[in-house]
């Protein structure tokens, strides 16, 4: 039987097949999945878009003066929330902008929708005029890319591109709506998600990596990127303080476990050779948890070496330098867990092998950082930093070689306080970071900290910035120079050429955006600068000169052969 028409208000009799334009329908579909905030450049293929989000009452637009910091804004909201972050942008060059972003997302493991305009699809009005294929383009750099071809199925789409995005491991979609389609009439309405659980870690798997453990006489974890989820941190520090087994952690991992805590031996910053790798080398056995071949491994596996148990969502996957022997496939949290309640310490497992190693990498830190001479000397801007944060601050780091410093010296207490990329290492990221940061969590200390090369990537963001109202410092480490390759070009024995360059005046420069900019005089100067703008609202901008003369002799042979002596 059909179903009996329903009288609205004002508006006469109506059916269940009442329509709708699509472009209101792909807004209501956001909102059935939550979405907060859309970032990004609209252009003219997004008007009919614009014009439907313009009447949400849950979302809001942030405008942004480049695709690219929308992208890495949305990127950090998911990276923080485990929620997907969204942008937009037009067809062509805007599209072609968020291609950094995106892939910054995808390999970093970051939930993001990026929704892209294209000209009508059903009928052409401007021949070829700023058309890509931009689907395909997408294609190799996200989990999902999909052109939308009718608005009926809408709902569908965006269900499937949020399923992909937020699925372990979390990454890009991309979504294109053309404007004919945007204009269509549909009748379709929204997808509720479903409700899914990961699976558990089947038991026999826990049993092996239980039976290895309890075998090792030098068992240590490495805390990779998968491994930074709130429940998994909680499991990860009971089994902690149950075994007693010390831990490392990639770039990524860092934060999951409190650093203070006396089992921590370090960050795999430097790709070898630094204290923590001879630590993991003295292990006999490595349980692996959320590691991702997209980081720079912190070890590398030989035939006949320690054994490695993999604990992550996925199988292993095969690299010539990563072949774990055990997989303990599963919700990581849930495998953590299982491992806990199974294990009994071991009265012949000796931290102490290991963990002197860190006893050496933190003395040979407290001989550098105490150097107040100016230019600010790294380790010591590592450690006024760390003192002028509170404990839950959050540093976001863009790329250069202070990322190093920052990954070796800078002690993170909670998960998600230091917010770098190791997996795309993309320059630019720092400010939107930070200011998608500074959003979520107005209450925290935020600050950004970039090279000056990487600041100027997307230093137009300052703008958007200040026009949000946030509070927000923005540290600039001023070397006039790409001091990660020029670090890189010593170490390799070349020449110093072709990596400076001249800056403005960053103090003026952030001035003119209505931010409010410091200039660092001396390293007492450094400190009242950081607490005053810690203290004070606003956005502020501190150019900080920094002397990067010692990166090679320290970084390339002083930490070597100091931790091979051991």
């Amino acid at each position: 039987m059909g179903q009996a028409p329903r009288r609205c208000p004002n508006r006469g009799i109506a059916t269940v097949t009442d329509t709708k334009k699509a472009s209101d329908l792909f807004i209501e579909c956001l909102e059935a999945e939550g979405v907060e905030y859309i970032f990004g450049v609209p252009g003219e293929e997004n008007l009919d878009f614009l014009e439907s989000l313009s009447d949400s009452k849950q979302i809001k637009l942030i405008l942004t003066r480049h695709e690219q910091g929308a992208g890495f804004m949305a990127a950090t909201y998911g990276r923080h929330t485990g929620k997907t972050g969204v942008c937009i942008a037009t067809l062509g060059p805007g599209a072609t902008n968020f291609v950094t972003a995106g892939a910054y997302a995808q390999l970093g493991g970051m939930p993001m929708m990026m929704i892209t305009g294209q000209k009508p699809i059903k009928k052409s009005k401007q021949g070829r005029f700023q058309i890509l294929d931009v689907v395909e383009m997408m294609g190799p750099i996200t989990k999902y890319a999909h052109q939308l071809a009718a608005g009926e199925n809408i709902p569908s789409r965006v269900r499937e591109a949020f399923r992909l995005a937020e699925e372990e491991k979390p990454g890009a979609v991309h979504i294109e709506f053309p404007e004919d389609i945007a204009e269509e009439q549909c009748t379709s309405r929204p997808i509720p998600a479903s409700v899914a659980r990961r699976p558990s870690a089947e038991s026999k798997a826990v049993r092996q990596a239980v039976e290895a453990l309890e075998a090792a006489e030098r068992p240590v974890l490495v805390i990779g990127a998968g491994a930074n989820r709130k429940m998994t941190s909680r499991m990860l520090r009971q089994f902690i303080e149950k075994t007693g087994i010390p831990f490392v952690t990639t770039q990524m991992g860092k934060g999951v476990i409190d650093e203070r805590h006396p089992l921590f031996l370090g960050c795999a910053a430097l790709s070898a050779g630094d204290f923590v790798h001879r630590a993991i080398e003295a292990s006999d056995c490595i349980v692996n948890i959320g590691h991702d071949v997209i980081e720079k491994p912190p070890f590398f596996m030989d035939q006949g070496g320690a054994t490695v148990i993999h604990v992550s969502t996925k199988t292993a996957e095969v690299d010539p330098v990563y072949f774990p022997q055990i997989e303990v496939i599963g919700d990581i949290a849930n495998a953590i867990w299982q491992i806990k309640e199974d294990i009994v310490p071991q009265g012949k497992w000796n931290a102490d092998v290991l963990t002197q190693y860190r006893r050496a990498e933190e003395e040979h830190a407290a001989s550098l950082c105490d150097d107040a001479r100016f230019p600010i000397f790294p380790p010591h801007l590592v450690k006024q930093v760390r003192e002028s944060m509170p404990e839950d601050g959050i540093i976001c780091l863009d790329n250069g070689v202070y990322k190093i410093w920052f990954a070796r010296n800078y002690t993170a207490y909670l998960p998600n306080t230091v917010l770098l990329d190791n997996a795309l290492a993309t320059m630019g990221a720092g400010l939107p970071s930070a200011m998608m940061s500074a959003m979520l969590y107005p209450e925290r200390k935020v600050m950004a900290i970039c090279g000056d090369g990487g600041f100027m990537m997307n230093s137009q963001e300052m703008e958007t910035a200040v026009r949000l109202g946030l509070n927000l410092t923005v540290l600039i480490l001023n070397d006039s120079a790409y001091g990660m390759i020029r670090w890189k070009q010593a170490n390799m024995g070349f020449k110093d050429w072709g990596l400076t360059y001249n800056n403005p005046d960053f103090v003026a420069y952030a001035n003119s955006y209505g931010a409010t900019g410091h200039r660092v005089e001396s390293s007492d100067h450094l400190r009242e600068v950081l607490t005053h703008c810690r203290d004070t609202p606003g956005v502020h901008l501190i150019d900080c000169p920094v002397d990067y003369a010692e990166n090679d002799q320290i970084l390339n042979h002083d930490i070597k052969e100091l931790s091979q002596k051991l």
